[in-house]
């Protein structure tokens, strides 16, 4: 079964085949034999999938959005944007498409430069798609389309009500997405929960900086002084990033970030005038269960082979994290494996990171990843006694 996201303008819940209202549905003379009372449930997934269609516009999407791409090819550009590596049949069976249509459908988003094919990696007789840099402005600027029409929507909805309407519908997935075996008589099976990798949306950069300085509070007893060194590689992103090089993504489960990762382009000017007067490196790790996040400190970082990272063509993982409730989700992994495709896909040639070697969890992401470990040092920072450690990947032979 499709999934369904409430946030997503573009999917509707339960929704059929746009059809007018008939004498079978109830619109007027001419009604059918009753139906049994058995049936209610059926007619009331109908109505409401009528009434959702129409109040979101899926009927007629692209003047809905005043954009020139039709529901299924935007929940297309939707899925590329937030799964890095898909191959057509992996959008085949998620979709649930026409394995033509969708032939037709990717041919055309590549005559427009919107994806790039070539063989996958993990099987070459299946075809993978990535976005192109044209691609992921339109998938972008669809999603902040779908944002706004939705704000719009629920601007006159009092607080509570939202909540009680997001309740609602986290029900409505729950109960159409598990996977029932009727014939065993067999309870729905639990369903892996839907987390999605997605752009920062406004006031997500807020939210890193709020959630980095508090799980690492409460975990680790850091002071002050970390929030105030993320809140300035946070805000520098945001005023000085080069988003062909640089990019942020948040992690989301239920239409509430659970987990965030930075790519951006190793450079020592970005970080100078720190108040341990050197080069705050950050970076912060999910793991699946004990650290929340994996940091840096104060001190200069160092690269492959000691010496300072700040050569073109080296790309830095920072702040990756991930709250409590969702870990053991492979949210880490995820975030990992979409800077390390992102690098890898803009040109760069290394990866380095630096981390803390109390946070066990956290480097085994790493390690699985093929990052290796080039310098060790102690030091103080953020009121603890910590030992830094450099990691660095190769991202090109």
């Amino acid at each position: 079964m499709t999934r369904v996201r409430a946030h997503d303008v573009g999917t509707a819940a339960g929704t059929e085949s746009a059809e007018p209202r008939t004498a079978e549905d109830g619109a007027g003379p001419g009604v059918g034999p009753a139906r049994p009372a058995a049936d209610g449930p059926v007619q009331e997934l109908r109505a409401f999938s009528r009434f959702y269609t129409n109040l979101i516009g899926a009927l007629d999407y692209s003047r809905h959005l005043y954009v020139p791409y039709t529901l299924t090819e935007a929940r297309v550009l939707y899925e590329l944007a937030h799964s890095p590596r898909l191959d057509a049949a992996d959008l085949r069976t998620e979709l649930s498409l026409d394995a033509g249509y969708l032939s037709r459908l990717l041919a055309r988003f590549e005559k427009d430069e919107l994806v790039e094919r070539a063989p996958s990696e993990r099987d070459p007789r299946r075809q993978s798609i990535t976005l192109t840099g044209r691609g992921h402005d339109t998938a972008k600027l669809l999603d902040e389309r779908s944002q706004e029409k939705v704000g719009a929507l629920l601007a006159d909805v009092p607080a509570r009500d939202q909540e009680r309407l997001a309740a609602a519908m986290r029900t409505i997935r729950g109960i159409l997405s598990a996977e029932h075996s009727p014939q065993s008589g067999q309870s729905p099976a639990p369903r892996r929960p839907d987390v999605v990798l997605r752009p920062p949306h406004p006031g997500d950069l807020g939210w890193i900086v709020q959630r980095n300085a508090a799980l690492y509070a409460s975990e680790y007893g850091w002071n002050e002084e970390y929030e105030t060194l993320v809140a300035r590689i946070v805000a520098d992103y945001a005023a000085h990033h080069d988003p062909r090089l640089e990019r942020v993504w948040i992690a989301e489960l239920d239409d509430r970030p659970v987990g965030c990762v930075m790519c951006v382009r190793d450079d020592h000017d970005d970080d100078q005038a720190d108040h341990h007067g050197g080069t705050p490196a950050t970076e912060a790790a999910d793991a699946t269960g004990a650290a929340a996040t994996d940091t840096a400190t104060g001190r200069p970082a160092t690269g492959p082979s000691g010496a300072a990272p700040d050569r073109p063509g080296t790309a830095r993982l920072r702040l990756l994290l991930v709250e409590p409730a969702a870990r053991g989700l492979g949210v880490g992994d995820r975030l990992v494996t979409a800077c390390i495709d992102f690098a890898r896909a803009t040109g760069y040639d290394d990866m380095v990171l630096w981390t803390n070697d109390i946070l066990a969890a956290a480097r085994r992401i790493y390690q699985r990843h093929g990052f290796t470990l080039t310098a060790e040092q102690p030091h103080h920072s953020f009121g603890a006694d910590l030992t830094g450690q450099d990691w660095h990947l190769r991202l090109r032979d």
